[in-house]
C-alpha cells in the first residue's frame, strides 16, 4: 500500500500485511512529530504528484533491494506532538536488504516527494525544509 492519508494508520496492520513466507526480515520506520518547541505541525501535499513519486520510489527500492513487500503511508493535515507522520514497512529475504531498502525509501521520500510541513509554536510558524 502506498497512501497519503489524513487519518492515522495501524502499524500492527501494516506489519501483519508485510509478513510473508519468503521474507526473513522486516524493517519498520515510524516518523512522529517530536517536541522541539512546536505545538503542532501542518502537513500538505500535492496529492497526485506525491503518490506518483512514492510509487516510483517504491518501485526503485523493490527492484534495487529485492524487497518482498513495501508499504508507505504518509499523513497530511494538522498533527500534534507524538502523532504519527509516516510509516515505511520493508520486508526482504535478508536483513541487509530490508534495512537498506527502508533507508533508501525515507531518504528519497524526504528529498523528492512534494509534501511540505509547517511547524507552529510559541515562536510563530515556519515551513520546515527537507533535511
Amino acid at each position: 500500500m502506498i497512501a497519503i492519508a489524513e487519518d492515522d494508520f495501524s502499524l500492527d496492520e501494516l506489519v501483519r500485511k508485510a509478513k510473508r513466507d519468503d521474507a526473513g526480515a522486516m524493517v519498520i520506520f515510524l516518523g512522529m512529530v517530536r517536541d522541539d518547541g512546536i505545538e503542532k505541525m501542518e502537513l500538505e501535499a500535492f496529492q497526485e504528484a506525491a503518490l506518483a513519486e512514492l510509487e516510483r520510489i517504491a518501485d526503485e527500492a523493490a527492484g534495487r533491494f529485492h524487497l518482498t513487500s513495501l508499504d508507505i503511508v504518509h499523513r497530511v493535515g494538522s498533527l500534534s506532538v507524538g502523532d504519527n507522520i509516516v510509516a515505511i514497512v520493508c520486508s526482504a529475504a535478508h536483513r541487509d536488504e530490508a534495512f537498506r531498502g527502508c533507508r533508501y525509501v525515507i531518504e528519497e521520500l524526504k528529498s523528492r516527494t512534494p509534501i511540505w510541513k509547517k511547524e507552529i509554536g510559541e515562536r510563530g510558524e515556519r515551513w520546515a525544509g527537507n533535511e
